[in-house]
């Protein structure tokens, strides 16, 4: 079944300049990009968008990374996106992540980790909603 994702390179892979090697795997993976833009998260946007994270202890830490420099945000779309996207990124802490991952290969760090992508259908289309509203 054809479904959307959302994909968010983070600060990290923005400023180390590899937002040209995620998007060619994007496309090797045969993902349609929807919408693609770069922009720089505002603090209140941060907050509700990562809101479902605002009582663990690492929220202030996740939003003062997430604005901390450019972003660059993706609508993708092909069947079976979500798992997809999640099984190209790799897993969340990139030491764990399997050698072929976008996590391994770019991320730093569990906070540092190059990549966000939907973890649900439901929270697909919030996200997508949000930073897409063009796409509802």
């Amino acid at each position: 079944m054809t479904e959307r994702t959302l994909a968010i390179l983070k600060p990290d892979a923005v400023a180390a300049g590899n937002i040209g090697n995620i998007i060619s795997r994007i496309e090797k993976e045969g993902f349609n990009i929807l919408a693609m833009r770069k922009v720089q998260l505002s603090r209140e946007d941060t907050e509700y968008f990562y809101e479902m994270h605002r009582e663990r202890p690492f929220f202030g830490e996740l939003v003062d990374f997430m604005i901390s420099g450019p972003v660059v945000l993706m609508a993708l779309e092909k069947e079976d996106a979500i798992r997809t996207w999640r099984d190209v990124m790799g897993a969340t802490n990139p030491g764990e992540a399997e050698e072929d991952t976008l996590r391994n290969q770019f991320g730093t760090s569990i906070g540092e980790n190059a990549t966000h992508g939907s973890d649900t259908p439901e929270n697909a289309a919030r996200e997508i909603g949000f930073l897409f509203p063009e796409l509802k």
